[in-house]
């Protein structure tokens, strides 16, 4: 099956059910916000290696979480209540995506992380559509996250740590929140056994569109996340 070639147009993406088996929809265009934000609310995503072209994905099935579905194991609540961790929202977001790209994890090898897109998801974070969540120890960044947040739903894109429990409790965190603002789902994507533990299950990606169309209606909560700051605005995703 040949792949989409995207033009110029923003709003030129294919229907999902063309993408190839393993997901490809499209390849090329460009890391602009403006794509970036329509083809989250399409449940498409950029995944890319260094010097090769922008390739855009639509998994089926796809990953997914209810952001009240998180499994906490005891460990983690006696990490959590130790309050060791200290987390905070959008305080740090360049350096969370920087460490996410530089620290191995066992179930991945290299990253796609690259210096376009650092800045793209920087240019998001600007303009309040990207968050972080950092976990520190004494002052140290050792864990985070990120991810896209349109409408109820947060869209994961890595995660990182470098002490035990520091990126779970990073997740806890973001869950914490995302229930406070009425989000409903989060769009982990890719199934991995680290997602699975924490919660994760995957539905088909037509049931995952689905639900999505609906989501991305609702006014989108934009803005730091950490000052209070942020304010529900509608965001016109349909051409």
């Amino acid at each position: 099956m040949p792949i989409y070639m995207l033009s110029d147009d923003i709003y030129d993406f294919p229907n999902v059910n063309q993408a190839t088996q393993d997901g490809i929809i499209a390849i090329g265009g460009d890391l602009s916000p403006e794509r970036l934000i329509i083809a989250y609310s399409s449940g498409i995503f950029p995944w890319y290696n260094e010097g090769e072209p922008i390739l855009w994905w639509s998994i089926d099935p796809r990953m997914v979480m209810k952001p009240t579905e998180m499994k906490i194991t005891k460990s983690l609540w006696k990490t959590i209540e130790s309050n060791k961790f200290s987390c905070s929202f959008d305080t740090n977001f360049e350096k969370v995506i920087r460490l996410c790209a530089e620290v191995e994890r066992p179930e991945q090898e290299g990253t796609w992380i690259n210096e376009d897109m650092i800045a793209a998801y920087c240019d998001l974070h600007d303009l309040g559509f990207a968050h972080s969540v950092e976990t520190y120890l004494d002052n140290e960044l050792v864990g985070g996250l990120y991810g896209v947040a349109i409408g109820r739903i947060f869209c994961g894109e890595s995660m990182f740590h470098t002490k035990t429990d520091a990126s779970k409790v990073a997740f806890f965190n973001l869950t914490q929140f995302l229930k406070r603002h009425d989000f409903e789902l989060i769009d982990a994507q890719q199934d991995t056994n680290h997602l699975r533990r924490l919660g994760a299950y995957t539905i088909p990606r037509k049931d995952f569109i689905k639900t999505l169309e609906r989501l991305v209606k609702y006014p989108s909560l934009v803005g730091n996340w950490g000052d209070g700051s942020a304010k529900l605005k509608e965001v016109i995703i349909e051409k």
